[in-house]
């Protein structure tokens, strides 16, 4: 028999709000957090993006909420804080808060960098119950004694292993310093259950339940994979093909750099693609304008660096393109994480260029797919050979038999070794994945 969230003992405001969007029955991931969340228990959440992870949170937030609900007065200080990596992310847990508080009468704000501070103080002043921030403006409110973190019960962490990665440590520490540490309930979720992340939840949980619904570092069942070997020179040439055999199908496109999206975008507008990019070095009026033309059909080509790996929300996306495979191989589970979301079926295409030969291998060896390459005509590569074991051999032919084919001791003559066996020249790609500057320097 299914489970209904009417099971779960939530409160009939916030059935009413499920009701309303046409939810009846938890998620996997949802229907293990929620009952132990409303018990007020630590949780260390882990699962691939689409599975309901911020209804997951959200729902007991505002149930325990509405328990002990508080007279509405200006200048109430908050008494839920949820700490996100990214803008985008911020504003869709808000819209999710909302969505499903619709009937409770409870407020809540987001604050972020790359807008003014003036209406989020207002906003703050007018008094809050859930806040949604980025750890760097949540700082800035701190340092200006807008804020007063002095109320705050509930704690969640969302996607602590990309604020990790973005090297938020030392901000969320100093964020933990100034919260209250008597009954407090922490939350963390995360995509994977990294090492850092246990030391992370050692750090700030208390007796954590750890909810898993998804294999570490899986990607969903529902997508296929497509990896197209192609020289780097012919990169955009061989995605305008690919975009051009129906340009009304929308897609999201990564590449790892902010330059390199733009100057996509400019190729691609060029030549009557709706193309826009999104990535760190816009406005977030510009970031925010694209994501919703993007949304409404007004643009179908996104095009964006890992900022927008995580927090994205698209329904129904059909389809993501590794222009540039990641530097990280976890990125390339939380990128096509973005199709083949809430049971629909989705596609990933990666261009892969000889010189991402060790990222393709990272990315292989992470998801443990052999994700076997699928040449295009015209576009065949040139360089270092990408192929797996099976395809190296069959590329190779057959060994041969012949004496004269071969030297004294059996090796094969060099004349016969072919193009598979040349030099290695060295991957490009090496000093940026050692260094991690070219990771920072796309978001």
């Amino acid at each position: 028999m299914t489970m209904t969230f009417a099971q779960l003992g939530l409160a009939p405001e916030i059935l009413r709000a499920l009701d309303s969007k046409g939810y009846s029955a938890p998620t996997p991931i949802q229907a293990q957090a929620i009952p132990a969340a409303l018990q007020g228990r630590d949780i260390l959440g882990a699962a691939q993006t689409g599975t309901g992870k911020t209804a997951g949170f959200s729902l007991p937030i505002l149930h325990r909420l509405l328990q002990n609900k508080e007279p509405r007065q200006r200048g109430r200080a908050p008494r839920v804080l949820v700490l996100t990596p990214t803008r985008e992310l911020a504003a869709q847990v808000e819209d999710s808060i909302k969505t499903y508080g619709q009937f409770c009468g409870l407020t809540s704000t987001v604050i972020f960098g790359g807008v003014g501070m003036g209406n989020q103080v207002n906003a703050l002043r007018s008094g809050v119950d859930v806040l949604i921030a980025t750890p760097g403006r949540l700082l800035d409110h701190l340092q200006q004694r807008t804020l007063d973190l002095g109320k705050i019960n509930t704690l969640v962490l969302d996607e602590a292993d990309r604020m990790l990665d973005m090297g938020f440590l030392p901000a969320i520490k100093r964020v933990m310093a100034a919260l209250p540490k008597q009954n407090r309930h922490t939350m963390l979720f995360s995509a994977t259950f990294a090492p850092e992340i246990r030391e992370l939840a050692k750090q700030f949980l208390r007796d954590p339940l750890e909810v898993q619904v998804a294999p570490q570092n899986s990607t969903a069942a529902l997508v296929e994979h497509r990896i197209h070997p192609v020289d780097l020179a012919q990169k955009k040439d061989l995605l305008i093909e690919l975009l051009a055999k129906d340009s009304r199908i929308q897609s999201l496109v990564f590449t790892r750099t902010k330059h390199g999206a733009d100057k996509l975008v400019g190729a691609l507008t060029a030549i009557g693609f709706k193309a826009a990019a999104i990535h760190g070095n816009k406005s977030q009026g510009a970031r925010t304008r694209a994501l919703a033309d993007f949304k409404s059909g007004a643009v179908t080509h996104l095009i964006a660096t890992d900022i927008a790996a995580r927090g994205l929300d698209i329904k129904e996306l059909p389809v993501v393109y590794n222009f540039d495979l990641p530097m990280i191989a976890e990125d390339y589970v939380h990128r096509i994480g973005r199709t083949g979301r809430a049971g629909s079926t989705g596609l990933a295409v990666s261009l892969v260029a000889p010189e991402d030969h060790g990222l393709l291998r990272d990315i292989r060896n992470l998801t443990k797919r052999d994700l076997p390459l699928e040449p295009v005509e015209g576009f065949i590569s040139t360089g270092k050979p990408i192929f797996t074991k099976p395809q190296m051999r069959q590329a190779r032919g057959p060994r041969p038999q012949n004496a004269q084919q071969r030297k004294p001791g059996g090796a094969p003559a060099r004349g016969n070794r072919g193009a598979q066996h040349a030099p290695r020249p060295r991957q490009a790609g090496t000093a940026a994945r050692s260094g991690g500057a070219g990771r920072r320097g796309g978001a």
